[in-house]
This record gives structure tokens, C-alpha cells and sequence, in this order.
């Protein structure tokens, strides 16, 4: 579950990212952040993962709080969140088969476990045939599902996509969005934010909209 209770968040003075932001997200919802560039979506993102803290308000993750966690556990609560980036963040000097390894590579995973994971990750996103390849050999789609696959593969209870179809053509945006929802009827939450009203009208999702960092509409 996550919540955000009164959360602001200043950058400067005068100036608010976010301001008394109110939700809460159930397990195994998908739910689309909506809202023009500029509207405070990524910086929301930031505050589940904790790059970032709220100036004011609380927002709860899991078992975690804003206000109380320590340093040294958010990497742990990092494990249990999937991260999608828009420009992808692949590894350039790794290929497919070793970019969604290294999610759990870095927390020590065993040699077995990782290689039965990332195998089983490889064939639910279609991307076998494509194991041997680097980042600089794939289509816009491959790469996206690549970065999705990396977040998938530590298994963890919500994905953050932040505008995930921002850098590939209108029909990949489809697939991307089509795997998203097998993903979260897998039991996964999604949050997906995005500014293409095209992606969120008639899909039957819950939707949240952000204007000038004030929360407009859950829908």
C-alpha cells in the first residue's frame, strides 16, 4: 500500500512541486498519473522511492515512512519497488540477458536463482531471440521492455513507470501498455504517469491528475 498524507513539496521558496497531495494505492491497483510536463509526476515518483523527501506530510510505502525511515533502509524498500524510466537508464557495456541480471546481481542474488529469473523474464517479455544483444542494437520497444524487465525481475509489489511510452512510436505504446496490464493482472500495482490522454481513455483504470502540483481529479 501506499499513501500520501498532506504531502508538499518545496523546491523553493515560493515555489511548491507538490502541494497538499492526498491518495492512497491499494495492492494490485493500476493506476495512471496524468498531468502536463511540468505538473509534479516525476517528483511524486521520487517521494515513493525516496530519492526525494516531502517538505511537509508523510507518505507511507510498504511498512516504511517518510518521516521515520532511516538511510540505510532504503535501499531495502528500493528491492521491493520497480522503477521504469522514460530514457530507459540501460547499461550500454551489457546486453540484454545481463541488463535485466543486474537487478539482482547487485543485492547478491545467487548465480541459479538469477539465471532461472532472468531466463523467465526474457521469455514473458519476448525477448529470448534478443538475449545476446547490446542496448545500441534494439528498437526504442525492445529497450523499454529491456528496462521493464530489469525492474520486474526482484518481483516487487508495484512498478513506477514514469512516462515509459515518451520515446517510442504510437503502436509500441500500445504493446507497452498491453504488457503493463498482463503485468498488474499478475498481481503487480502499476503507476503509471503519463501525459498522452490517448493511453488512458477507455482503458477502465483508476486515474489521478495532477495540475501545478495540486491533485485534480481521482477518477
Amino acid at each position: 500500500m501506499i499513501e500520501f498524507s498532506h504531502v508538499y513539496k518545496y523546491y523553493k521558496k515560493d515555489w511548491a512541486a507538490l502541494e497538499d497531495v492526498n491518495f492512497k494505492i491499494e495492492k494490485g491497483e493500476f493506476v495512471f498519473l496524468i498531468g502536463p510536463s511540468g505538473a509534479g509526476k516525476s517528483t511524486l515518483l521520487k517521494l515513493i522511492y525516496m530519492e526525494e523527501k516531502p517538505t511537509l506530510g508523510e507518505v507511507f510505502v510498504d511498512n516504511y515512512s517518510s518521516s521515520t525511515i532511516k538511510d540505510k533502509e532504503i535501499p531495502f524498500l528500493r528491492r521491493k519497488i520497480g522503477v521504469i524510466f522514460q530514457d530507459f537508464k540501460l547499461l550500454d557495456d551489457r546486453n540484454v540477458y545481463e541488463n535485466i541480471a543486474f537487478g539482482l546481481e547487485v543485492t547478491g542474488g545467487k548465480r541459479g536463482i538469477i539465471k532461472e529469473k532472468t531466463l523467465e523474464i526474457l521469455q514473458k517479455l519476448h525477448l529470448g531471440h534478443r538475449r545476446n544483444a547490446f542496448p545500441y542494437q534494439l528498437s526504442g520497444g525492445e529497450r523499454q521492455r529491456v528496462a521493464i524487465g530489469r525492474a520486474l525481475i526482484r518481483e516487487p509489489f508495484i512498478l513506477l513507470a514514469d512516462e515509459p511510452t515518451g520515446n517510442v512510436d504510437p503502436e509500441t505504446s500500445k504493446d507497452i501498455i498491453a504488457l503493463m496490464k498482463d503485468i498488474n493482472a499478475e498481481g503487480t500495482a502499476v503507476l503509471m504517469a503519463t501525459h498522452d490522454m490517448s493511453l488512458v481513455k477507455g482503458s477502465g483504470k483508476r486515474v489521478l491528475n495532477l495540475e501545478e502540483g495540486k491533485l485534480k481529479g481521482d477518477i
